[in-house]
């Protein structure tokens, strides 16, 4: 019988996952004392398998927030039907042995692949005159606050230009940054990309290449908290079960 169920975890945990203490069973909370399975790297199927093997049990997880929106499902079967599947398994398998030893053994011809060929030879990069590197020089602040967002909740906070990094990490105390980036001339927006351990924005920002002065544009990046999205959520982890659907009455 198919079993479908959702996911939720109604109190998150703020625990950071990456200083827990990883063993074989997931990684040891010493704040709850507790093992924190890590769900989030798990295929839908994993999870699935994982619920069915531990569903009566007190569950500990780390997931994605988009896991909390899928639909899982698994097959559950009685302890009954188990035996009767393993005496017709064992009855096959015994079958299977017997024939086998009396055929003979034939030869059997092994087509072998012919290996590809590939072409070696130099990647040429011609670069467009039209694009210069500038300096982006500006503050990633909290919009309600006007302040650099609190590292307390958005640890290992980092922002990214256009696919480009600082090579020196973020001020955690003022939010300054310093990123170079390729630009093209008449560009209008550059693709700002802003990771935490648990949070991520990817968004497009306008910018103005008149105020480009030595080849270095100030400008402050100024985002709402609520914008971020979580990417991970830890903490106990609630199974619901999804009632089989009524056949719809004939009328």
């Amino acid at each position: 019988m198919k079993k479908k169920f959702t996911l939720e975890i109604a109190s998150p945990c703020s625990e950071n996952f990456d200083k827990m203490i990883p063993n074989e069973n997931g990684s040891f909370c010493n704040s709850c004392m507790k093992n924190v399975i890590d769900l989030s790297r798990k295929t839908n199927s994993e999870v699935a398998k994982f619920i069915s093997e531990n569903k009566d049990k007190n569950i500990c997880a780390r997931l994605k927030t988009t896991q909390l929106e899928e639909e899982f499902q698994f097959n559950e079967t009685s302890k009954i039907n188990n035996l009767k599947y393993a005496a017709v398994a064992a009855s096959i398998l015994l079958a299977s042995n017997v024939t086998g030893q009396e055929k003979t053994t034939e030869e059997t011809e092994i087509a072998v692949q012919q290996p590809a060929h590939y072409t070696v030879g130099k990647v040429v990069y011609v670069q467009n005159t039209e694009e210069q590197t500038i300096f982006v020089k500006g503050k990633l602040l909290e919009a309600k606050t006007e302040k650099p967002f609190d590292r307390k909740i958005y640890k290992n906070l980092e922002i990214m230009i256009n696919g480009s990094r600082s090579n020196v990490k973020m001020n955690s105390k003022t939010g300054e940054f310093l990123i170079p980036i390729l630009v093209a001339k008449d560009i209008k927006t550059f693709q700002i990309t802003i990771t935490a351990d648990d949070y991520y924005l990817s968004k497009a920002v306008a910018f103005d290449m008149n105020l480009v002065k030595d080849n270095v544009l100030h400008q402050n990046i100024i985002i709402s908290a609520d914008e971020l999205s979580r990417v991970y959520i830890a903490g106990g982890l609630g199974i619901n079960y999804i009632p089989k659907k009524r056949n719809a009455e004939i009328k």
